[in-house]
Parts: C-alpha cells; sequence; structure tokens
C-alpha cells in the first residue's frame, strides 16, 4: 500500500488543495479546516445547505495562510465572494484553532478500494489521505489498528458517519441524492476512516503505508 493523494481543506466546506507533502502534527495536516464560515448568529455555515461554496478553492500560500480563490482570506474580496456564495451579508470568516476545527476526527482516510466499490469520485468523501494498493473493502477491518504513513503513526478509530456533502458534484455543486442512499442501504451510513495522530510525522504522495 502507498500515499496516493494528501488534501488539505483551509477554509472548512470549500474545495481543497492536492499536496505532495505534509508534515503532520498531532491536530493533523497544518492549516487543515482552520478557517470557517459563519453567520450573523455565529452558527457554522457549511456547503451542506450552501452548495456554491463548494465552487470557491481553498488552498495555502507559501506561510500557510488560507487563500480563497487565490486571495487571502481576511482581504475584503475574500469575504464578499463567500458572502455572494451563501447569499448572506453577515456571513464571516472566522480563524479556529485546536479540535474545534473539525467535525469528528483531525483525519480522515479513504482507500482505492473501498472508493471503487462506492462507485463515485473520491472527492466527495473530501479525504485528506487516499491510500492505493488497497482491496475491495478492507479498511472497513481497520478501526482499532494502527497505520504507519510515511513517518506518521496513525490510530483508525471508526468507520466515518457521512452527511449530504457525499451527495455534491465537487465540480458542478449538482446533488445526487442516491449517493448517500446508497452508502445508507448499502455500506450502514458509513464509509472511509476516522483517524486519529498518534506519533507525527512526514508523509509525502508515494510514501509506503502499513497496517501495524
Amino acid at each position: 500500500m502507498h500515499v496516493a493523494e494528501l488534501w488539505v481543506y483551509p477554509v472548512k466546506s470549500l474545495a481543497g488543495q492536492p499536496l505532495q507533502r505534509a508534515t503532520i502534527g498531532a491536530d493533523g495536516i497544518p492549516g487543515d479546516r482552520r478557517v470557517q464560515v459563519r453567520d450573523g448568529d455565529d452558527r457554522l455555515v457549511t456547503a451542506r445547505t450552501r452548495h456554491r461554496l463548494l465552487a470557491l478553492r481553498a488552498t495555502l500560500d507559501a506561510g500557510g495562510c488560507a487563500l480563497v480563490d487565490g486571495v487571502p482570506w481576511r482581504d475584503p474580496a475574500a469575504l464578499a465572494a463567500v458572502r455572494d456564495a451563501v447569499a448572506d451579508d453577515d456571513a464571516r470568516l472566522i480563524e479556529m484553532n485546536g479540535d474545534a476545527r473539525f467535525d469528528d476526527t483531525t483525519l480522515l482516510i479513504a482507500t482505492d478500494g473501498a472508493v471503487q466499490a462506492l462507485g463515485v469520485d473520491r472527492r466527495r468523501l473530501r479525504p485528506n489521505i487516499l491510500i492505493a494498493g488497497v482491496e475491495g473493502l478492507a479498511e472497513r477491518g481497520w478501526p482499532g489498528g494502527r497505520l504507519r504513513v510515511g513517518s506518521a503513526l496513525i490510530d483508525v478509530e471508526k468507520v466515518c458517519k457521512r452527511c449530504v456533502m457525499t451527495t455534491l458534484d465537487p465540480d458542478t455543486q449538482a446533488v445526487s441524492p442516491d449517493v448517500l442512499r446508497r452508502i445508507n442501504a448499502d455500506y450502514d451510513g458509513r464509509f472511509a476512516l476516522n483517524c486519529w495522530v498518534a506519533e507525527p510525522g512526514e508523509v509525502a504522495v508515494g510514501d509506503p503505508v502499513e497496517l501495524v
């Protein structure tokens, strides 16, 4: 097995950025989901209900600052783009720290065998790491185990409970409810792996992955 893809999502619910390498720390990939969209009542706003957020691309600059379509997230132009996407003039961008950045765990791992079995674009699952060389649904037997990924050691906690984000086409934002219906019917509503970092380390595309 090996690392096929690495992804970071600097602004929660926006399209992410593929990486060639990353230093994975105790709180996952640096900059991941560091910035979030909030409405005027300080409630989290995501592409689950505001699908057009997914049409904006979040990346990191050389200094680790989040960009929205190439513009620093604190720039008024970035906020204007976000407000237009969510149709809310009171929306704002805020920086988060620690585990509050995440819905559940600090890393999401998907595997090529499971993605092929589901038959959808792997980007719908929004993984941080895509592992290649995995047979079928073997990942579903990994919770409770550990993965050596590059020089990092990863604890696999559970198979991830999925939401309507899986129904959104990552390029067009068209909604396909059948994707989540199939996950619910055939996979108990769960797909890909919620994970924690047991030992920080360096990870790069092509690095070996071992179940330990």
